[in-house]
């Protein structure tokens, strides 16, 4: 949060981290690709220096130079448990940031879950709860939905309340038409808490990030629209090639996005909606030409200099 003479600036950010696993085996969980001995050779050398890199990433969404600021609100998706989120807040990089972090405790069958950074100077949580996906017949468990409620501080002693959802969708694993039916029921589930908190607040300020694994076209984003969203960053670019945050076999698409509520889009000022395609994050692409997101892992082929397959994407709007 930066405070300029009558406006509060605010950065929020989404990204995937790209299984971001410590590396003990849970033995609830299917874990044991990310073991030491596992099929990717993980260990606690690249666990440490893959939570350096979230770190460094987290940082570079703040901005540069005399206008660096702390992000306000992360969002993290694919992030295993809370002493990942403990090492990532309290011994990486980030430690100095000064995050505290809420996030999801899933049936997913790998330990995938969702978090929450947020900085105590800027935001104060008072409720938070992890939403439970009944999966359709037939559908493996999913990812819960991570909802918060708290306090955004402006300037002077005035506040705004916040209500906060960090999403993680079903892949398109199997072919998204297939896998389609149930990122729509994530949606629906997710617009029964818009639609609950609208009742009891016509004007309430809504935020919602995260992968959706979709497209801003597809179902499951319009239905979120249709229930007094906006997606502000549907058409979001980088500043270094990237035309989306995700870019496979040549193609780039958003799967991450951040919508806010229309009450909310009616009191700020949109500095912009980017993705953050920082030259550190990225590597050329050798067939299709351009840039991709360096990744960690190529297949299973790991690269010591890898971030994630995903570009953070980060929204830095002003509110009067």
């Amino acid at each position: 949060m930066l405070h300029t003479l009558f406006l509060t600036v605010f950065i929020f950010v989404t990204l995937n981290c790209e299984n971001l696993f410590d590396a003990k085996h849970d033995t609830l969980k299917q874990d044991l690709e990310y073991f030491e001995g596992g099929s990717r050779h993980w260990s606690a050398q690249r666990y440490w220096h893959k939570l350096n890199n979230i770190g460094r990433e987290i940082i570079s969404c703040g901005g540069e130079g005399e206008e660096w600021v702390v992000p306000d609100l992360v969002a993290l998706v694919e992030v295993e448990n809370d002493s990942v989120l403990h090492d990532l807040t309290r011994r990486s990089i980030l430690r100095n940031a000064g995050y505290e972090y809420l996030m999801t405790d899933s049936p997913d069958p790998r330990g995938i879950d969702v978090a929450l950074l947020y900085h105590p100077f800027s935001f104060t949580p008072d409720t938070a709860y992890s939403i439970r996906i009944t999966p359709p017949e037939g559908y493996k468990a999913t990812r819960d939905i991570l909802y918060v409620r708290g306090d955004c501080f402006l300037d002077g002693d005035s506040t705004m309340r916040l209500h906060a959802f960090v999403v993680h969708s079903p892949s398109r694993s199997g072919g998204s038409k297939v896998s389609e039916q149930y990122r729509i029921h994530v949606a629906s589930r997710l617009c029964q808490s818009i639609d609950s908190i609208y009742r009891g607040d016509a004007e309430a300020k809504i935020l919602v990030m995260g992968d959706f694994n979709d497209y801003h076209t597809d179902k499951s984003l319009r239905l979120i629209g249709a229930h007094g969203m906006k997606n502000v960053s549907a058409g979001a670019r980088g500043t270094n090639g990237a035309e989306g945050t995700y870019r496979h076999q040549g193609r780039w698409g958003s799967l991450d996005h951040i919508l806010i509520s229309t009450p909310l889009y009616g009191i700020l000022s949109i500095d912009w909606c980017r993705v953050n395609d920082a030259p550190f994050l990225y590597e050329e692409e050798p067939t299709y030409g351009g840039i991709r997101p360096r990744r960690t892992y190529r297949g299973f082929k790991y690269d010591y200099g890898g971030y994630s397959d995903h570009f953070p994407l980060v929204f830095r709007f002003s509110i009067p």
